[in-house]
């Protein structure tokens, strides 16, 4: 359902068509009822009632769009649309495209400065088709090229980007990034839109400054209710003081979307920018030899809970009657300790690749059949992209944003607390069941499937456009 809300916002701000059609089987068949009324609802809320048209003014407009042809209402889109040729076809209803967001087409590139810690691999792609879209101006600011414990290869920078002197500190395992030259670096942007990607203090400045500024401020976030249900209540102030003065609201899940609905904002103002990764270079994957029963992939700290992995292979081993391989691939702190505990594995095979560049990841994720994510904490996991794209199982902890999105419980996943003897246990079934890993194994393609850098990068541009057109 999330691209079909990418669909109806390029829709509603650039013209053109949209028409939503489908039998009452299909939506049986995949139970998508309830996602169905979800949309529905995003959508009512998203057109005001004086936009709408009943069946019989759909069959007027559409005889006068399509040149007196009764009944039809044309799918192509102008380059100059007009708000009369501007429409949205329901099965109850069109609206209009506003017309001050068609105006908004012919005016020159707004600037928008985006405010973001470092570049991950998983953004930039994201970043260059904004750029070759062409209807926003973006300049992405650093807080710092890399952190200590991120060893990512990039591909090449089609954006305008400036990195800010490197200045941050650690709090609970955490690079907390605080650059007061953003503020200079924005002045020399000069930007007619801010972003920010969190609550940093360089975040908390770069929004000061479109305050001061007059600039339009949009808040993006990849976090969740249950992500931040732990902030302190100087926390939550911080967020209720930026999102009253905010024009428009990024999400990278759902989940980030409850969170603003939660300080009250409107899904008017909510856009989804997800987090995502290519998922064609996986594709091959999907059909590659599996040499490997269990695959870890990330950082190897406490949070991830790489030793729980070694501890479920071992209780699957005993269920199975048979040994157990487990490949991890990352780096991290807990390097040594892991090794020491696989050399004394009762029944587990366990292997470390070390730090994966991009390009050996999808033969990686190819050779596992499943893919463990046992987290404590994690806004998002996109690893567990990277898993699906390639179409593997997961098992995960309800402790991500994955959770209930591209991940869902019984569909392509298990998802269960700590427990070992419950991983093990789906480890053993999904081992023995050939129908339902194969079922499981389908879905996971199908699911990771609307999260792509084409909609990332959609809901970035609607959302600062949308932003744009507020009147102050």
């Amino acid at each position: 359902m999330s691209r079909l809300q990418a669909m109806l916002d390029q829709v509603c701000l650039h013209g053109g068509v949209f028409h939503l059609y489908g039998h009452s089987w299909d939506f049986d068949g995949f139970d998508g009822w309830r996602q169905l009324d979800g949309f529905l609802r995003y959508a009512a809320e998203r057109i005001p009632a004086e936009r709408r048209l009943s069946n019989r003014e759909v069959l007027q407009h559409g005889a006068r769009i399509a040149g007196g042809q009764p009944g039809f209402v044309s799918s192509r889109f102008r380059e100059t649309p007009s708000i009369e040729d501007d429409v949205i076809h329901f099965s109850n209803g069109i609206q209009r495209a506003p017309a001050d967001l068609v105006r908004k087409q012919s005016r020159s590139a707004p600037k928008v400065a985006l405010v973001v810690n470092i570049p991950p691999p998983y953004r930039v792609p994201v970043f260059n088709r904004i750029v070759a879209d062409g209807r926003i101006d973006l300049t992405v600011v650093f807080c710092a090229e890399r952190e200590p414990n991120r060893h990512w290869d990039l591909e090449p920078f089609q954006f305008k980007s400036v990195v800010l002197r490197e200045s941050y500190f650690t709090w609970d395992g955490r690079y907390v990034h605080n650059n007061i030259d953003v503020l200079r670096q924005l002045k020399a942007i000069a930007p007619d839109i801010v972003i920010t990607g969190g609550f940093n203090p360089t975040h908390l400045y770069a929004f000061l400054y479109a305050w001061w500024h007059g600039c339009k401020h949009i808040c993006g976030t990849d976090g969740s209710l249950v992500s931040e249900r732990g902030l302190s209540v100087v926390h939550r102030w911080i967020r209720r003081i930026v999102f009253k003065r905010s024009a428009a609201f990024l999400g990278a899940s759902e989940g980030s979307l409850d969170l603003y609905r939660s300080y009250g904002q409107p899904n008017a103002k909510l856009f989804k920018s997800p987090l995502c990764v290519d998922n064609e270079r996986f594709r091959d994957a999907r059909s590659q030899a599996k040499s490997v029963d269990l695959l870890f992939c990330g950082r190897l700290t406490q949070v991830k809970q790489p030793l729980f992995a070694i501890d479920v292979a071992e209780r699957a081993a005993g269920m199975l009657g048979r040994r157990v391989s487990l490949l991890f691939v990352g780096s991290g702190e807990m390097e040594a300790q892991l090794r020491a505990r696989a050399a004394g594995a009762a029944g587990a095979d366990v292997s470390f690749h070390g730090f994966a560049t991009q390009a050996e990841l999808p033969g990686l994720y190819g050779s596992a059949r499943i893919f463990l994510f046992p987290t404590l904490w994690d806004p998002w996991g996109v690893v567990v992209n990277e898993a699906c794209a390639a179409g593997l199982p997961v098992i995960a902890t309800p402790f991500a944003g994955v959770v209930g999105e591209i991940i869902q419980d019984g569909v392509n996943a298990f998802v269960r607390d700590l427990d070992v003897a419950e991983w093990a246990a789906a480890v053993q079934r999904l081992l023995t069941d050939e129908h339902l890993y194969a079922e499981f194994s389908r879905n996971s393609p199908r699911l990771v499937a609307g999260h792509n850098y084409d909609t990332a990068a959609a809901g970035m541009i609607n959302a600062s456009l949308a932003a744009l057109a507020q009147v102050a």
